[in-house]
């Protein structure tokens, strides 16, 4: 089985509005990447990403902070890429390929949020609908 498997939207059991929301940032993804192409440093597609979402007026956060918890107690924080209308988490690579890791980051980072969809985007590919996977949390 494929880590990255994927399910239709109407398989997903993600709300419709996270959905909808996911098809405009996987959008502005696209022609963020048409005017850079692939190889530059993570930090530029996200600065662009935001920049473009910012234009879209889709609001957004960066590096948006997740705590981490393990049986009631904190243990950590982390920081989400982007984080767009405290519904869909956007997580940035530049990597020759997505990994089972880079899924299961995405994956862990849906639970402690309790948020539904993130979106794995590797900006270091010719075409970049190759390089877009969706994470679904289905707890």
């Amino acid at each position: 089985m494929n880590a990255f498997e994927f399910r239709a939207k109407q398989d997903s059991r993600v709300k419709p509005q996270t959905e909808e929301l996911a098809e405009k940032v996987i959008g502005a993804a696209i022609e963020v990447h048409r005017h850079l192409g692939p190889g530059l440093p993570e930090i530029a597609y996200r600065n662009a990403l935001s920049h473009k979402l910012k234009l879209c007026d889709i609001a957004h956060e960066w590096e948006a902070p997740i705590i981490v918890h393990y049986k009631g107690v904190k243990v950590a924080d982390g920081r989400l890429d982007l984080l767009v209308c405290k519904q869909l988490i956007i997580e940035i690579k530049v990597v020759e390929s997505l990994s089972p890791v880079h899924r299961a980051q995405a994956l862990s980072y849906l639970r402690a949020s309790k948020l539904e969809l993130a979106l794995l985007i590797n900006f270091n590919v010719p075409i970049l609908k190759d390089g877009i996977k969706r994470v679904i949390n289905t707890e």
